[in-house]
C-alpha cells in the first residue's frame, strides 16, 4: 500500500519582527555612519519616467 504524501512545499519561516529587534537595527545604521532622511507626508518615492500603462480606450 502507498502512503499518500503532500504535493505542497514546506512553509517559509514566518517573518516576526519585534520593536526591541527593529530599533536595534536602526542604532546599528546610524551607529555605522547612515541617516535616516524625512521625507513630507504625501511625497512618493516612485521617480516618473515613461508610462508602462496599457490604454484599453473603447472606440
Amino acid at each position: 500500500m502507498r502512503i499518500k504524501t503532500s504535493n505542497s512545499k514546506a512553509k517559509p519561516a514566518p517573518a516576526v519582527e519585534t520593536s526591541e529587534s527593529i530599533n536595534s537595527q536602526i542604532a546599528d545604521f546610524l551607529k555605522s555612519g547612515g541617516k535616516i532622511q524625512q521625507i513630507a507626508k504625501g511625497v512618493s518615492g516612485q521617480t516618473f519616467g515613461l508610462s508602462k500603462q496599457v490604454g484599453l480606450d473603447k472606440k
